[in-house]
């Protein structure tokens, strides 16, 4: 058999030899509008028809030939979120036993098959049912990845060995010096002592000896736009998809889309090979109420309007949310409540409402921690944001162990409410010459990007505008930052799930992938251990996402999701921007050719 790609639709051919006696191979009579699997025969040869992105077809296609079970009339077809890289599962009229092995040659997933037929299929039938299936373990599970993205490709075999390397699992446990980890058909196959373990022959082997994997990291606050100015925001739709997965991110929550649209198509490309970028859980747009400043978000009309925009996302393909500042109490009970009954999790970066208040409402997560919560204002008024948002010399003032600080802690830990950790963009302004301005973060800036970003920088440590904003030329800002942590070390260590992302918004200069490293080593620098706070950044974001069985730690049969590190940083957490190699679903990604092929596009496109 031999494949033939040509745009979106991939023909596969074989020689029916000896099933000349298939006299007629029906076509079903109606596809599914957006693709599926058909047959045809044409000049001695019968030919398996594929379209990417198949949806269910709207009515049953015909009986095989041979049968008139109905049971073998259901369509050849695949979830619609499968990711390019993960085989869909066995069509109905294709079964395969408990032991089935999924191989994968020529860039094709195959099974070894058992077949079923109803007694009435006749030989015919049968030879036909076993070339369909035949056809469809070779093709339909096909990891087809375009030319862009196979230029991005370091490592791409069947079975891959790392050996010899050093193991941060993601669980929290212990380092494991010198091991091997073996990758087959996309997954993990297994993770033993170098010295004992049995290579497959037909291994790809990386020697990674002085390499650390650790799981890919799930960023939990990783947003496909950029500030442009004036509080206006442009989709990274090129750069950022390139940048998350050249960082080790693995998997995102874009946790609020000013162009959801644009992220549901981002990910229906990466899903079916065509874009390089990490996989995508898409979220709705914003949910805000009325009075925001944000011109690019739509402004609820109330609790109705709330629910109808929960229901028609997530049709469209979005699978969670987040309610932002002005949202009213009952708009946010309305759209938990919708996207609760359809499987949905939201989360929020609120004004309006405290974090108790939102507990009460249902909310699963919050966004960014008490740098956000107004609940602690004495001017605050029920449902209504403050006209100042952000109070740093309060929360500084706050107490985790005691007081009103201590109780909201442990009210969202009773109520199960995660927190995701966004330090990267507080730190970013909140301290005079830091974070260091690194090379490789102006290197990816645009021009326009680079000079917006050092103005604001010089504009957030002006001792005049401190002055007028706080009354004193010494910034607040340091001591709300170190509150901050400290709030989320105790939340965490008393129970609570808390998750990490970077948030490239603000001043700027808080870049997709460098920032998700950033987040794990300000997790550090809040008194978490390296092998914390990379838990932190993969266990937990996985757990919250219903991913874990997944993805989120390096363990036999979970997707082969990795980043390959130069160095340890169990011992120097800084070592975690050392990304050398990413794998997704068992394909190995070149982080510096994907750095490299976005150089001054951030700000831009």
């Amino acid at each position: 058999m031999h494949i033939k790609t040509k745009g979106r639709r991939r023909q596969a051919r074989i020689l029916y030899q000896d099933l000349l006696a298939v006299k007629e191979v029906a076509k079903p009579a109606e596809l599914a509008p957006r693709g599926g699997y058909w047959l045809e025969r044409g000049r001695g040869q019968i030919h398996l028809g594929v379209e990417d992105d198949f949806r269910p077809a709207k009515k049953a296609h015909p009986a095989l030939p041979g049968s008139d079970d109905a049971r073998w009339a259901t369509p050849l077809e695949t979830a619609s979120n499968r990711s390019a890289h993960e085989p869909p599962a066995m069509p109905t009229l294709c079964h395969a036993g408990d032991d089935a092995i999924a191989s994968k040659e020529n860039n094709a997933f195959r099974y070894n098959l058992s077949l079923e037929y109803p007694s009435q299929v006749s030989d015919m039938g049968k030879c036909f049912l076993a070339l369909v299936c035949w056809l469809f373990s070779s093709l339909a599970f096909s990891q087809n990845l375009s030319p862009v993205v196979q230029g991005f490709v370091k490592v791409e075999a069947p079975v891959v060995a790392l050996t010899h390397v050093r193991v941060i699992d993601g669980t929290g446990a212990a380092v494991r010096e010198d091991q091997t980890i073996v990758l087959a058909h996309g997954k993990i196959q297994s993770v033993s002592d170098a010295a004992s373990a049995n290579l497959p022959p037909d291994a790809q082997t990386l020697d990674l000896a002085g390499y650390t994997v650790i799981p890919g990291l799930v960023g939990m606050h990783d947003h496909m736009f950029y500030p442009e100015g004036n509080a206006v925001f442009g989709e990274m739709a090129y750069s950022f998809p390139r940048l998350y997965l050249a960082g080790g991110v693995t998997t995102i929550r874009t946790t609020g889309s000013l162009e959801p649209y644009a992220d549901l198509e981002i990910k229906k490309k990466i899903d079916a090979g065509e874009m390089p970028g990490p996989k995508m859980h898409v979220t709705g747009p914003y949910l805000e109420g009325a009075g925001s400043w944000a011109l690019q978000m739509h402004q609820l009309t109330g609790a109705d309007d709330a629910t109808r925009t929960v229901n028609y996302w997530m049709d469209e393909g979005v699978d969670n949310f987040k309610a932002y500042m002005f949202i009213t109490p009952d708009e946010l009970r309305a759209a938990v409540k919708a996207a609760h009954k359809r499987g949905a999790k939201v989360t929020g970066h609120l004004c309006s409402i405290g974090f108790k208040e939102a507990a009460d409402l249902g909310i699963d997560d919050l966004e960014h921690g008490i740098f956000v919560d107004t609940e602690f204002f004495s001017d605050k008024k029920p449902g209504v944001c403050p006209e100042r948002a952000e109070d740093p010399k309060l929360v500084a003032q706050l107490d985790v162990n005691a007081g009103p600080l201590h109780d909201t802690i442990q009210y969202l830990i009773q109520h199960h409410v995660a927190v995701t950790s966004t330090l990267p963009v507080f730190e970013m302004g909140s301290f005079t010459g830091r974070p260091t301005l690194e090379k490789r973060v102006m290197d990816a800036l645009g021009a326009d990007a680079q000079r917006a970003l050092l103005w604001n920088r010089v504009r957030a440590s002006d001792s005049a505008r401190l002055k007028e904003m706080f009354g004193t030329d010494v910034s607040p800002w340091p001591a709300e930052f170190k509150k901050e942590m400290e709030f989320e070390y105790a939340f965490s260590k008393g129970g609570g799930l808390l998750l990490a992302g970077l948030d490239p918004t603000g001043m700027g200069g808080v870049i997709a992938g460098f920032g998700d490293q950033r987040e794990v080593e300000l997790l550090v620098e809040a008194g978490f251990t390296p092998l914390e706070a990379i838990h932190i950044a993969t266990y937990n974001g996985a757990q919250f996402l219903g991913d874990l069985d997944r993805i989120g730690t390096i363990a036999a049969g979970k997707q082969a999701d990795l980043a390959v590190i130069k160095g340890d940083p169990s011992k120097n957490i800084e070592d975690i921007e050392n990304v050398e190699t990413v794998f997704k679903d068992g394909v190995g990604y070149d982080s510096a050719k994907l750095i490299e092929s976005v150089r001054g596009h951030v700000g831009s496109n």
